[in-house]
């Protein structure tokens, strides 16, 4: 898994604590869109049968993670909002280079950086929670962003050269702490 160059902020943990519902609303966007995030790539990348494999798994797994949110959230009585726009993913999304094969390694890479920032902040939620069923859903989230990150990096190898891979990994996991450090503090994911 990609190891990120800072840690989230503690202000980013107590806003997070103040305004859980809207946190949690926010996860559960966040889970859809990475659900979806995966079928988008099995539709770009159909001759890749790895990558389609992997990406129809993980697919699965983060819809199962939206409908355990959906849960969460209808038990607080709590009722989905539109999607919005993640500040944090717009602006690493944005450093994706152009060309066939520039684009599908950034794509990679970016993705399981923000699969490792999701993995980091979920750990810190849940060390944060009581001992019960939310810190336990929390615990077991954080284990599944780390192997989700992981996997990224591993299909970035597989499909690259594992230091041209790593490379770019380096230069886009210092920009992703800038744009961390520029980032208002609100209580979403990212």
């Amino acid at each position: 898994m990609p190891k990120l160059k800072i840690p989230s902020s503690n202000d980013w943990l107590e806003a997070v604590l103040a305004n859980f519902d809207a946190f949690l609303l926010d996860h559960a966007s966040c889970e859809q869109k990475a659900s979806a995030m995966a079928l988008t790539l099995v539709n770009h990348y159909p001759d890749r049968p790895t990558l389609v494999q992997e990406m129809m798994i993980l697919a699965r797994e983060e819809l199962e993670h939206f409908h355990q949110m959906l849960w969460l959230t209808q038990a607080k009585g709590l009722v989905l909002r539109p999607a919005e726009k993640d500040l944090y993913v717009q602006a690493l999304r944005s450093e994706i280079r152009k060309g066939k094969e520039l684009y599908f390694l950034d794509r990679l890479l970016v993705a399981g950086i923000i699969e490792s920032r999701g993995c980091e902040r979920f750990g810190m939620v849940a060390s944060a929670l009581a001992p019960g069923p939310l810190k336990d859903f929390y615990q077991e989230i954080t284990r599944s962003e780390s192997q989700h990150g992981a996997l990224f990096y591993r299909l970035a190898r597989r499909y690259f050269n594992p230091t041209e891979a790593a490379e770019r990994q380096e230069q886009l996991l210092q920009r992703e702490a800038q744009i961390v450090e520029a980032l208002p503090i609100r209580a979403v994911v990212h």
